[in-house]
């Protein structure tokens, strides 16, 4: 099926139709297939790539922050394009964090992974924080935006309680108000509980993050993320928001991005929850927005 000249070995090219229509294809028979833009060999059993020439934009793109990586960061909404050929792209997507009440703000839901990807438009949404609420202003803070890429959709974190309710569920859930309140539920493969409330001592629960739950009773501090080098620098998201501590402490922010109690705020992009805040009318703090990366090899 190829044709020699001077320079060069010309393929016979082929839709992916007209491939599939061949009969007695000989084993290792070569082709350059139109519909995929891609070299395709038969192994006397399937087809297979040889070769794929893939070409995608989207978002703000680098090839110089990871090393034989072209990396796509999405930290507004946007579409991720492939123009053509197909893929295996990795992707992390972190859905934003929870505004707080007196318990932190759970942090926003987070997954990872790989995926196909062919030619098409894949819609990207970058969910925004929630917003916080007084201590005895209701249940729970507003549950956050989730964020997705295509069909992967990471759920936004859980509101931190007010006084006297339990935190709220989301992709990490929102920590418990004082009086001995639950902390919200995390979703299974993106996110942890918030901590719960406690009395005596009155202590707020911490928001959950990726990598682990919120506490309580004396230590209020926010669930952990957890960390991805994705874009070429290991980056630690979705750190839930720190508990109001009413005299105790430490209320800290979980690391990645969660928000110390006393109205701190969840970092931008990160998906971290808000920090708890115990003395109404004024909230506590909001949650921080998400964000999507998608990379794959360039060679």
């Amino acid at each position: 099926m190829s044709k020699l000249n001077a320079n060069s070995v010309e393929l016979g090219s082929l839709t992916t139709t007209q491939r599939n229509a061949l009969s007695s294809v000989a084993t290792g028979t070569i082709i350059f297939n139109t519909t995929t833009n891609a070299v395709e060999a038969y192994d006397g059993t399937a087809w297979f790539t040889v070769k794929s020439s893939f070409t995608a934009s989207g978002g703000s793109e680098s090839t110089n922050s990871r090393p034989g990586f072209k990396v796509h960061t999405f930290t507004t909404p946007g579409t991720f394009t492939v123009s053509t050929g197909s893929a295996s792209v990795e992707y992390l997507v972190v859905g934003a964090g929870a505004g707080a009440g007196e318990g932190g703000g759970g942090a926003g839901g987070y997954l990872t992974g790989s995926t196909p990807v062919v030619p098409g438009n894949y819609p990207v949404q970058v969910g925004g924080g929630g917003g916080a609420i007084a201590s005895n202003a209701g249940t729970y803070a507003t549950p956050a935006t989730p964020s997705y890429f295509g069909p992967i959709v990471a759920t936004g974190g859980g509101g931190g309680g007010g006084w006297p309710h339990p935190g709220g569920p989301g992709g990490s859930g929102g920590g418990g108000g004082e009086n001995n309140t639950g902390g919200g539920s995390g979703t299974s493969g993106q996110g942890n509980p918030g901590g719960p409330g406690s009395n005596p001592g009155n202590y707020c629960g911490g928001g959950g993050g990726a990598g682990s739950s919120g506490n309580s009773s004396g230590n209020t501090i926010g669930g952990s993320g957890l960390s991805s080098s994705i874009n070429g620098t290991s980056t630690t998201r979705a750190g839930g928001g720190g508990g109001w501590p009413h005299g105790g402490g430490p209320g800290a922010g979980g690391p990645g991005g969660g928000g110390p109690a006393g109205q701190g705020n969840g970092s931008a992009n990160t998906g971290g929850g808000g920090g708890g805040y115990g003395n109404s009318p004024t909230p506590g703090g909001s949650g921080g927005s998400g964000i999507v990366i998608v990379a794959y090899p360039t060679g």
